[in-house]
């Protein structure tokens, strides 16, 4: 038999400059600074949305938008409806939260519930915008630039490279 084919193989050893270079590539994606809008029934939070990248398939490498929460509803049902892979899950909608008179508390309004709504979709976009079958689709590119989501308008595709 053969040594030479079962030979094991041994890895190079990686440099300081290798090691503590910029990645190949890299898409951060991060919401912060939540608020909180309006008043009664028409009272509605939204939080910044701030992507960085040096991915080829993005026009724009950095970019900053508010987005709510029908906003990542959207982006999820468009994703879903061209895109046939697993989607994850948004948080949850909280129907008890919504009605603040049961717990005499400000429901999804609390500090709590939206940090906790935050985290999920911080999650949920860093997942479906590092997936390679979703990062070429229009939907995904315009939630992530565009300072207004012209929802009525939008027609499905991919962005062109």
């Amino acid at each position: 038999m053969n040594q030479e084919s079962t030979k094991r193989i041994v890895p190079q050893r990686q440099t300081l400059d290798e090691a503590y270079s910029p990645p190949a590539n890299y898409l951060e994606i991060s919401l912060t600074d939540s608020q909180t809008h309006g008043e009664g029934r028409a009272r509605f939070t939204d939080f910044k949305l701030e992507m960085r990248t040096n991915m080829p398939v993005f026009k724009m490498k950095e970019s900053s938008v508010r987005r709510r929460y029908s906003d990542f509803k959207w982006l999820r049902d468009e994703v879903s409806r061209t895109v046939q892979i697993m989607m994850p899950a948004l948080p949850g909608k909280a129907f008890a939260k919504q009605l603040p008179f049961i717990n005499n508390d400000d429901g999804i309004f609390e500090v709590e519930f939206v940090e906790e709504r935050r985290r999920g979709l911080e999650e949920f976009i860093n997942k479906v915008a590092g997936h390679p079958l979703v990062q070429g689709e229009r939907c995904l590119h315009m939630f992530l630039t565009e300072a207004e989501l012209d929802k009525a308008n939008y027609v499905p595709g991919k962005v062109a490279n």
